[in-house]
């Protein structure tokens, strides 16, 4: 044997021992018949001080490994606790892989060695499920072809859908001069249908109802006729701007969990719009005249089929349930499952409000599909698969993880009660319990997180997720700081920031998963893959823009006739005129160079009347400002400071 050949143990032994030095922090401590001098570090000690030994103190240069002195300028209790941290963070030696041991197995494995009996080869497998997705395909199809054909009322034809934020009348100054693009305002009738959880729609910017400001409610406004018995729904008077299928909820008209058909008949103009609460929804009142009002025709004949959501989520949830028993590839299940919830969300329980018709709507879901699926196969391949590989827990996996995607796909009713529209300043200013309801949740995330972080650990992964996590908070934190752009976090976005954490086989992580895969369906099937990074104008909407405010003095007030004089538009800003609503109906439009800046406004009927007043770019409105009171005595209430829309 060679010299080098007689020493190779001794380096590897020597090389060894360095490795599991620099790893612990420092060298194990001496064992008899090893000439090697070992002494273990705090992090892997329990019966030696760092710093005392009984033949003397252990000098710094055997306490710290190698690498600690390219830290030497960091103070030695912090590198100490620096590595104590890093060597809990590896978790066990050897790691604990996390597993699932089914509940009863024989019995939870029963469907699949029935199927795998019946159908021994992969050809059969698969002539079974194409035949098991058809009859879903097929059955889901007759039904909601059914829902959106059938139906009609005599006298009045196929009732047409509408979406529940549908109302006759635009907001500001949209409908024109006197509302003369809004026109007619009566003498007409539409034959209606509305769909299902229209109670669920609120407005969510201020919107001023002469001199209230409503947000984050129904939009109802007037209900029965003030001091008269009502005979009937006939006698609900409602104005034109409400919401259509939330007034037929608070008339009776249609159920709000099963939708329903109707006609509505324009009634002209209508004065003093009464609040009342009925079927969950109360109403706004308005004490003055609005030029559009509508009501509802009793005595109707019709054969309408209502919204079929509740019978459709029935077939879908047998059908997933089924698979989820019966199939042991996860990639099968997983692909199956995200398809038919997604066109379930798509079509039936959450469709987007723009499209009415099922031919629009499919042509939208179906291109929203091809995105999300490719996104889906990416976190299949590293939270799913990962998770689900040789489970054969199927009954739990049905429960915990399907039932969890359905919970998070109808999140439209599993999490509606809780008061957050949208992750912005703004909004979680304005809405009530708001911000009581984010530190609920954050803590319950935090709560769910420490569970997740330990069984990393056991697993020996914390280390790597820290990087991956670390990543997406510096992605975020980018993401906050880029000028005129604002971060939205939508629910798809919320979901794949979440996923990775979910990859263990563990049971509370089979049910955070599905909950997470259900709410990235919900968004995207909903919304789209709407940007994370959004314009100020873009989160606004059809919200105040804090604009800069006319300054409007009443010159002039009688019982009969107000004038009003205001200051010139500031042209160097881009205003050119001034808009005046009188009621939410715009009476006035004065521009630049049309002579004096002031007008008179004449009445009669001596009835309350608000105006407010905004400047003007063309046709279009800055911030209104908030309602002034032209009382019927003739004195004039000044507006209160502030801006409307």
């Amino acid at each position: 044997m060679t010299a080098s050949e007689h020493d190779a143990p001794e380096r590897n032994t020597a090389r060894s021992e360095v490795s599991r030095w620099e790893r612990d922090g420092g060298p194990e401590a001496s064992t008899s018949g090893s000439s090697t001098l070992q002494i273990r570090s705090r992090a892997g000690s329990t019966d030696l001080d760092d710093t005392h030994h009984p033949d003397g103190p252990i000098p710094v240069w055997l306490r710290e490994s190698s690498k600690s002195f390219h830290w030497k300028w960091v103070p030695y209790p912090l590198r100490q606790f620096a590595r104590t941290v890093v060597w809990w963070t590896e978790g066990p030696d050897p790691p604990q892989m996390q597993k699932i041991t089914p509940f009863f197995p024989a019995v939870q494995e029963t469907p699949v060695r029935l199927i795998a009996r019946y159908f021994p080869r992969p050809m059969h497998k698969a002539a079974l499920l194409a035949f098991f997705i058809f009859c879903w395909l097929l059955t889901f199809s007759l039904v909601l072809h059914h829902s959106a054909s059938a139906g009609n009322i005599k006298g009045y034809g196929k009732p047409q859908p509408i979406w529940c934020g549908a109302s006759y009348w635009a907001s500001g100054n949209k409908c024109g001069l006197n509302g003369n693009r809004c026109r007619p305002f009566d003498n007409a009738n539409l034959a209606f249908r509305c769909p299902a959880n229209c109670k669920a729609v609120h407005v969510l910017s201020p919107h001023a109802v002469g001199t209230q400001e409503i947000n984050y409610q129904p939009f109802v406004i007037g209900g029965p006729a003030e001091n008269e018995p009502t005979q009937g729904i006939s006698d609900y008077i409602y104005r034109a701007d409400s919401f259509v299928c939330q007034a037929a909820i608070h008339a009776g008209v249609v159920s709000n969990q099963k939708g329903g058909c109707g006609v509505v008949k324009l009634a002209g103009t209508h004065s003093n719009f009464t609040s009342t609460r009925q079927n969950g929804i109360e109403s706004i009142a308005f004490d003055t005249f609005f030029p559009k009002s509508f009501s509802f025709v009793s005595g109707l004949s019709s054969d309408c089929i209502r919204d079929l959501r509740w019978p459709l989520l029935a077939v879908t949830v047998i059908f997933t349930t089924i698979l989820s028993l019966c199939t042991a590839s996860t990639a099968v299940f997983f692909t199956t499952v995200f398809t038919l919830l997604f066109f379930h969300v798509g079509l039936v329980s959450d469709p987007p409000s723009t499209d009415s018709d099922y031919a629009s709507r499919s042509s939208l879901i179906i291109g929203r599909f091809l995105p999300a699926a490719f996104v889906a196969a990416v976190f299949y391949r590293y939270t799913v698969k990962p998770q689900q590989r040789d489970l054969h827990a199927y009954f739990e996996r049905t429960i915990l993880w399907l039932g969890g995607a359905w919970v998070g796909s109808l999140n439209n009713y599993t999490f509606d009660f809780i008061p957050i529209q949208r992750l912005t300043p703004s909004d979680l200013a304005a809405q009530p319990g708001a911000r009581l309801a984010l530190v609920i949740v954050v803590v319950l995330l935090l709560s769910i997180a420490i569970g997740q972080i330990y069984h990393l650990r056991l697993e020996g992964r914390l280390p790597k997720y820290l990087g991956i996590y670390a990543i997406f908070i510096t992605f975020l934190i980018a993401c906050v700081i880029v000028p005129s752009l604002n971060l939205r976090i939508h629910h798809y976005f919320l979901a794949l920031l979440l996923l990775p954490g979910t990859r263990l086989q563990t049971r509370p992580s089979l049910l955070y998963q599905g909950i997470l895969v259900g709410l990235f369906i919900n968004g995207t099937a909903r919304w789209g893959f709407d940007s994370i990074l959004q314009t100020t104008a873009a989160l606004r909407g059809d919200g105040q823009l804090h604009s800069l405010l006319p300054n409007v003095t009443a010159v002039a007030s009688t019982a009969s006739n107000i004038t009003f004089s205001w200051t010139l538009p500031p042209f160097a800003k881009g205003f050119d005129g001034i808009s005046v609503l009188v009621n939410d109906v715009e009476r006035h439009r004065w521009y630049q160079g049309e002579g004096v800046p002031q007008h008179t406004f004449y009445r009669t009927d001596h009835e309350k009347e608000y105006f407010r007043f905004a400047y003007m770019r063309g046709s279009s409105t800055a911030d209104f400002t908030k309602a002034g009171v032209w009382e019927g005595t003739g004195q004039w209430r000044k507006m209160e400071k502030g801006p409307s829309r």
